[in-house]
């Protein structure tokens, strides 16, 4: 094991440094809006949703019906665009 020995005023600066950062790093936490993964559905859930099948699901993708995005292999859907989906079928 290695001991290390540095001036207190040294010390007491990287603690200062250290606590800066981690403020920071808080802020940028808190300033972050919703507008995260809370905002994306997957397949399951989309279909629960809409009370729909997995294929029926992959048919409005291929027709264009529901916009979706894709991340290697997997299908996000932005929730606003089923809660829309949703809302023009209770107007018909």
């Amino acid at each position: 094991m290695e001991i290390i020995n540095i001036e207190a005023g040294t010390f007491r600066e990287m603690v200062m440094s250290i606590q800066l950062l981690k403020e920071k790093l808080e802020n940028l936490k808190g300033n972050q809006t919703s507008k995260s993964l809370d905002d994306w559905m997957d397949n399951q859930e989309v279909c629960m949703a809409l009370n729909i099948s997995q294929r029926t699901l992959q048919a409005m993708r291929g027709n264009g019906t529901l916009p979706f995005s894709q991340i290697d292999r997997k299908t996000y859907y932005r929730r606003q665009d089923i809660i829309r989906l949703i809302e023009k079928g209770k107007k018909r």
